[in-house]
């Protein structure tokens, strides 16, 4: 499981957009999102790098 803070995820837009950008990396993902925490956990076979690649082109680099 790798967790994210996503400072730039703060509404349910933001929140689907972060959704459909690791699905797309990994269409068998378990995504978990604490929006007011701004935390997204991800289970997937993809390596952490290639899912924080991911949020950050899609406009929500981890920190």
């Amino acid at each position: 499981m790798h967790e994210f803070h996503l400072p730039d995820m703060t509404c349910g837009h933001c929140a689907s957009k972060v959704s459909v950008t690791l699905k797309l990396l990994d269409p068998a993902c378990e995504i978990q999102l604490d929006l007011p925490q701004q935390l997204v956990s991800v289970k997937s076979g993809e390596e952490r790098e290639a899912l924080a690649e991911a949020l950050t082109e899609a406009g929500y680099p981890p920190r």
